[in-house]
């Protein structure tokens, strides 16, 4: 018996428990308005689910804790890339499903009949990423070149680009595409990248962007379509108001009739609305608005103080991290963390486009919880390798 529960208690001794506590308190919020956003179909399936992922979620974070990623990723590299790609291009498999115009998911029950949830490996992949531009990044500075010249550069940048490419290809997921620019640009800058290199390659997207939208596009058939017309209705919300533009409508709408304290749990109006002017794809991207307007302003703010406490709760592990590798993984989770918070927060807000990124650890999803909690795992498994005693005394300098 003491053989059985010694993990556990190594666990509790070692392991990260307060990103833990944090974890679960935002995904226990995130079930309460998961219930409250599926009430009106009297269906618990999503509820269920949610559960099964966290419950799942909880063993990876704990298991993945006692795991040497830096070791296990210089060893099995290889593994972790094309086994990374591999997943991805099973989508276009018969497996393989599309919801919205995007490829994102592999329907396992065709493989297991009945099982409940299907696997995204835009999510899965995520942690792979991170993991190996962490580790070009440790050759680079092992070798004592320069991080911010055009060779590093380029190889970091060139591997960013195949992994967006790849998805871009096979999901045709340009929201997911984004997440992975935000975390190489936050482990890049992190790494010592110099700022002239964000200034060059921001300048030029914004500069491609602006001589698109004002000159090229307006003339073709790209400019009132599906894709284009989600950038459009940002800038004018009366453009295509019961088309493009009806999701952030509702969700902006839902938000502001919340004001400062909510309507009250399960008493929102397009919450617990059955059809017409229901609040779309409430349990999962426009999740947040339901905290509006059940919550009001207070239950936002409550929500993303969780969330930005789980944030920088990553960062202070990586600030305390015992190798540079350990670091700039850490960094790489909270960049992947507050990358899909900004953009989900301000699709509902109607200040980005709809990109299809949900809330991390609210929004309703299996395996992406099982993912966010097996990310969050690392960064565990960085909190009980720590930093040794020597090298500590000099950070406090």
């Amino acid at each position: 018996m003491a053989t059985l529960f010694s993990p556990i208690r190594e666990f509790m001794k070692k392991g990260d428990l307060i990103l833990l506590g944090l974890c679960l308190a935002a995904s226990g919020f995130g079930l309460v308005l998961i219930y409250s956003a599926t009430r009106y179909n009297s269906d618990n399936k999503a509820v269920v689910i949610q559960l099964i992922g966290i419950g799942l979620g909880v063993i990876s974070y704990i298991l993945l804790t006692f795991v040497d990623f830096q070791l296990f990723t210089e060893k099995q590299w290889k593994l972790l890339f094309f086994g990374s790609v591999l997943l991805i291009l099973l989508i276009l498999t018969p497996l393989g499903l599309s919801v919205d115009g995007n490829r994102n998911w592999l329907q396992l029950s065709r493989i297991i009949p009945r099982f409940p949830m299907n696997l995204q490996p835009n999510e899965i992949v995520k942690i792979p990423f991170i993991l190996l531009l962490a580790l070009q990044i440790t050759k680079i500075q092992e070798r004592e070149r320069d991080i911010s010249s055009v060779p590093s550069v380029f190889q970091l940048g060139g591997f960013t680009v195949f992994m967006m490419g790849l998805i871009a290809a096979v999901c045709h997921d340009m929201g997911m595409c984004v997440v992975y620019m935000m975390i190489f640009a936050a482990m890049a800058w992190v790494a010592g990248v110099r700022l002239r290199w964000f200034l060059l390659v921001g300048g030029g997207i914004v500069l491609t962007v602006v001589i698109l939208w004002l000159f090229v596009l307006p003339d073709t058939e790209l400019w009132t379509s599906f894709r284009i017309m989600r950038f459009r209705v940002v800038f004018d919300h009366d453009l295509d108001p019961l088309g493009r533009g009806y999701q952030q409508g509702r969700s902006i709408l839902a938000i502001g009739s919340g004001q400062l304290f909510g309507q009250g749990y399960l008493k929102g109006v397009q919450t617990q609305a059955l059809s017409k002017g229901a609040l779309p794809a409430r349990s999962t991207d426009f999740i947040f608005a339901v905290c509006g307007e059940e919550f009001g302003m207070v239950g936002c703010l409550f929500l993303l103080a969780l969330l930005c406490a789980i944030v920088l709760r990553c960062v202070w592990v990586g600030r305390h991290a015992s190798s540079p590798f350990a670091a700039y993984a850490c960094m790489g989770m909270a960049g992947m963390l507050l990358a899909q918070i900004t953009f989900n927060v301000g699709m509902c807000l109607y200040v980005l486009p709809v990109m299809g990124l949900t809330l991390p650890f609210i929004s309703y999803g299996g395996s992406s919880m099982i993912t966010l909690y097996a990310a969050m795992g690392i960064v565990s498994s960085v909190k009980a390798k720590p930093m040794p005693s020597w090298l500590r005394d000099r950070s406090r300098i």
